[in-house]
């Protein structure tokens, strides 16, 4: 199913419900979503650090938005699954206007960020409830928005209880999954039933349990952040110092 057709959002939706993790690779361009998709996955997001290294920026918002929904279009284009994009805090973009981008670029979510890219400080949760429930209505159906919650990333005195607050805060603004981003893995049971969503696991490769033991602990959803990127970069680079080694020999 392309991810232009109509019922590419519901068939995403769906997958969140599956029984067992939707696992999506975190893909940076068109020939990494291509590998991935042709490996078999069901559908793929976008990492916003791996899409802004890709086109030269720092992460935090350091790509410009034209260039960021650009680089969504080009993924969404390139594969035939559903692809959803994190577009972190929305660029200082209205609400409608980010939806409208996401929807013309072809993706079927998005990401969206509870704290400043600026000031790295947590937002109000009621008004960022009101923030989202914007993005859900303009979207009119047409995206799930993946809240992210970034509690154990920005100094919570208590993460846990403050995560559970704010997911349960944007699931009822409409968002279709919560993300607490770096959640130990052992507050995955509580989260999942506390917040009333589908609960999005970050899995860093060598480091986080693997996609199933997170399923396995309660989430619905287990993505990558850049660690995909980073070990692509990783092998890129040895490629290099090989070839400039061997001058040219592999």
């Amino acid at each position: 199913m392309s991810a232009r057709d109509p019922g590419a959002v519901d068939a995403f939706r769906a997958l969140h419900h599956g029984g067992g993790p939707l696992v999506l690779p975190t893909v940076w361009d068109a020939v990494s979503a291509r590998a991935f998709a042709g490996a078999g996955f069901p559908a793929l997001a976008t990492s916003s650090s791996a899409v802004a290294a890709t086109l030269g920026y720092a992460d935090g918002e350091g790509a410009p938005p034209d260039e960021m929904f650009a680089a969504v279009a080009r993924i969404v284009r390139a594969v035939e699954v559903p692809v959803t994009a994190d577009v972190e805090r929305g660029y200082g973009l209205a609400p409608r206007e980010i939806a409208e981008r996401l929807l013309e670029a072809g993706a079927v979510g998005c990401n969206l960020e509870d704290s400043d890219p600026a000031t790295r400080k947590l937002l109000d949760p009621g008004r960022q409830a009101e923030w989202l429930a914007e993005v859900c209505a303009a979207a009119d159906g047409g995206l799930l928005v993946n809240a992210r919650v970034d509690a154990y990333v920005r100094g919570a005195d208590d993460p846990l209880a403050a995560a559970v607050e704010r997911g349960r805060l944007y699931a009822a603004a409409g968002a279709g999954c919560v993300y607490p981003i770096l959640a130990p893995p052992d507050h995955l049971p509580v989260l999942a039933a506390e917040t009333g969503a589908p609960v999005n696991a970050l899995c860093v490769l060598g480091q986080s349990p693997p996609p199933a033991e997170l399923g396995a602990l309660g989430a619905a959803r287990v993505t990558f952040g850049g660690s995909l990127h980073d070990r692509a970069a990783a092998a890129v680079a040895r490629t290099a110092a090989e070839l400039y080694g061997g001058r040219g020999r592999l």
